[in-house]
């Protein structure tokens, strides 16, 4: 009895067969797979911002002191306005270009929903651009470095700076200044809960200012025992403190916009020395100082300067006020 043949696979099978196993083969021989990479480090350090700086306490701080030494700040008293001169120049132009610092909130930012600058400071430039040029909105915003933009100046990249940063006891060179136009009382953000009432309780604790020399020497007097984190960004501080790489923010005006960003945080403590602040413009253009500071003087007056406090700043507590203009002639 003949059996019957087993049946056979056609040869294409066989051979796709074939192949699927040379496959498999070939991967086992070939090279490892690369291992997974090893990470050193548990991320809870976080990097400090660009251009940080930290300022340990001296060993024998110097004796406190309440108040700055500061004398106050007089500029050229409000004039008739020429028809010649730098006015005449931004008068040609038809714009009045204004270097801003563009990220600090509240004084001069982007409006995340419209992408527009905004802030108490870009609304003091435009109440120039009014009085000068009969409209508010023909201002060039520049943006400011994080130096004092005297540079910007000299190249006549900016007919005038404004920025939020105090001034110091001894005015920068390179800079001529309008009265001041805003004075607020140097205090210190915190998260809720932080136990920091006051600048005594900074002690052996790490602090973070701007590192504009006024700013820097308020702190150093009012916290002698604390470490200071100096950065070029008012910015930066928020992100350290959120980052808990400081325990305080020290400042003024621009604690406002801190605050407005995250609602953890509280100002706190006594009002301290005032940081006062003013409108940078190049030496020698006094025709344009005294209109400055004729506009200033109208915000004053007629109660423009009192809305746009309580419009930008009011988180600092009621409006004290605009300052009493101080002047030199």
């Amino acid at each position: 009895m003949v059996r019957p043949h087993p049946e056979r696979r056609p040869r294409s099978a066989r051979l796709l067969a074939g192949l699927a196993v040379g496959a498999v083969l070939l991967a086992g021989c070939g090279a490892p797979d690369a291992p997974t990479p090893r990470f050193s480090g548990d991320f809870t350090e976080f990097p400090l911002s660009a251009g940080a700086q930290l300022i340990a306490p001296p060993e024998e701080p110097p004796p406190a002191t309440e108040t700055s030494a500061c004398a106050a700040h007089a500029s050229l008293r409000p004039g008739t306005p020429s028809l010649g001169g730098t006015l005449g120049d931004i008068r040609a132009r038809g714009t009045v270009v204004v270097a801003v610092d563009q990220n600090t909130n509240l004084f001069s930012f982007r409006d995340p929903t419209t992408g527009a600058l905004t802030g108490f400071g870009v609304d003091l430039a435009r109440e120039v651009a009014r009085d000068l040029l009969g409209d508010p909105t023909k201002v060039e915003f520049r943006p400011l470095g994080t130096d004092d933009g005297a540079e910007m100046l000299a190249h006549r990249d900016a007919d005038m700076v404004v920025r939020p940063a105090a001034l110091p006891c001894e005015a920068p060179q390179g800079l001529a200044f309008s009265t001041v136009y805003l004075e607020a009382s140097r205090r210190l953000v915190v998260r809720h809960g932080s136990g920091i009432s006051e600048p005594a309780d900074l002690a052996r604790r790490r602090v973070c200012t701007h590192h504009d020399p006024a700013s820097v020497s308020a702190l150093s007097r009012i916290a002698p025992k604390a470490t200071i984190l100096a950065v070029p960004d008012w910015d930066d501080c928020l992100m350290a403190l959120q980052q808990r790489q400081v325990d305080a923010i020290a400042g003024a005006a621009v604690l406002a916009g801190l605050v407005a960003q995250d609602p953890n945080l509280e100002i706190v403590g006594p009002e301290t020395d005032s940081a006062e602040y003013a409108i940078g413009v190049a030496p020698g253009n006094d025709d344009l100082v005294r209109f400055v500071n004729g506009t200033l003087e109208r915000l004053r007056t007629d109660g423009t300067w009192t809305v746009l406090y309580d419009r930008w700043l009011s988180s600092l507590g009621p409006a004290p006020g605009p300052p009493v203009p101080q002047y030199q002639d």
